[in-house]
This record gives C-alpha cells, structure tokens and sequence, in this order.
C-alpha cells in the first residue's frame, strides 16, 4: 500500500451508486485515497466498498442542495489536500419526453438546483482544498452542448446541463492563470438509474475512459469540455 503522505487524494460528490461509485472503484484501483459522499444515513455500495478498502475509502454525508451542509463538509476537512475534487451528483425530471414548458416549475427548480447551482456551490466551497495544481471536474453531459442539440428531448436535464457548463466557463474566467486543470465529463449515455435501461453503454464501457481521460489531463491549465474518448465536445 502506499504511504498516505504520498497516495493522491480524489473526493468525489455523489459516490454511491451509479457513475460515483463506479468513479471511486477504479480511483481505488489505481492506488488512490477516495473521499465519496452520499446523501442519507442508509448503507450503499460506497459503504461495501469502504468495507473492503478501508484505509482507501473515507464515507462523507453530504446534500448537495443545503448550503449549510456544504460548508460543515469543508470544516471537517480542512485538513485534506485534494488531488482532484469531482462533482458527480445529479439528478433528471421524471419524465424526460416533457416539454420545458411542460415540466411543473418545482420540479424544474429541483432538476436546475441540483445540477447547476449545488455543482458550483461546491466548487467555490471546496476550491482552496485543492492543490494548486490539482484538478476540479464536474460530470457534464453530451446533452449540455448547445450546437449538438439538433434533435431535441430530454429538455430539463439537456438546459441544467447547459446551464452548468456556462458556470463553469464563468468560473474558468475568474480564476484565468491560475494551474488548475478544469474539466467538464461527458461520459456517454450510460446504462443507470438515471440513463434508464435503454441507454447503449455500460458503466463499464463508460468510467474507465472518463478516469482515464482525466488522470491524462492532470497539470494542464484551465478548462476543457471532453468526452470519454478525450475528444472535445462542442460548447
């Protein structure tokens, strides 16, 4: 096992189940120290993780969409240097065939909140925990990208997506020359609660491209919009 004072350090928002816990198993792999959060108090696939790795797998509680909460997370670890700092939570409308004007106003609030606004909160929280060379990642989508929308659907997620990716360059201008890799994942349509069981890929085709392409990326400056093939996707 690696020494703690040299093993790198990944925390990643929103880590049991799904994309997250599929993200901190191969970090786990690689020889990282994975930091995960999940929402409740309820064992999940993080913990059973945890259970098999527990000097490489540390268990925070977390809701993204509570400030408060967020800022207790950066109190209890302001004693950690993070290597990567990885936003993965995220959530869909019920019923993605539904129109933006369609979608009743909470439920469009909920789906912007979480995958927006909590995002960004998080970075700006969290950001000084990151080493000065580290990296801050978010888990976009292919669907945020405004000149590939040629077909329409899935309206809510495609626009919180949009959405997202346009604070993250707001927040890739603010912080201009400064060593920090950003990136914004495009992992595929994958095969999730949240992908549905139609979707063509498997987190296994998926994550360890998207870990792959962002351990290639560490120590390059400023932000970057890739997908899991490390091509760029169009803003």
């Amino acid at each position: 096992m690696k020494n703690r004072a040299t093993q790198k350090t990944i925390l990643i928002i929103g880590a049991s189940r799904g994309l997250g816990y599929a993200m901190a198993t191969e970090f786990v792999t690689k020889g990282w120290h994975v930091i995960g959060t999940v929402r409740g108090k309820d064992r999940t696939l993080l913990h059973q993780l945890a259970d098999k790795n527990p000097e490489r797998v540390e268990i925070e509680q977390l809701e993204v969409t509570e400030p408060q909460q967020i800022k207790a997370l950066r109190e209890r670890l302001s004693d950690k240097v993070l290597d990567i700092l990885f936003h993965n939570a995220g959530i869909a409308n019920k019923y993605q065939s539904e129109s933006i004007a369609e979608v009743s106003t909470r439920e469009f609030e909920q789906v912007m909140v979480t995958n927006a606004l909590s995002p960004m909160r998080v970075i700006e929280c969290l950001q000084d925990l990151v080493s000065a060379t580290g990296t801050i990642g978010v888990m976009s989508s292919g669907q945020g990208s405004v000149s590939n929308n040629r077909n329409g659907g899935h309206e809510i997620y495609r626009g919180s997506k949009a959405a997202l990716n346009m604070y993250m360059r707001s927040y890739a201008a603010r912080h201009a020359g400064e060593s920090r890799t950003l990136l914004l994942m495009a992992p595929g349509w994958v095969a999730t609660e949240l992908g549905g069981a139609e979707a063509p890929l498997s987190i296994e085709e998926s994550i360890p491209k998207v870990v792959k392409v962002m351990l290639s990326q560490q120590g390059k400056p400023g932000l970057q919009y890739l997908d899991r093939e490390g091509k760029t996707v169009p803003w």
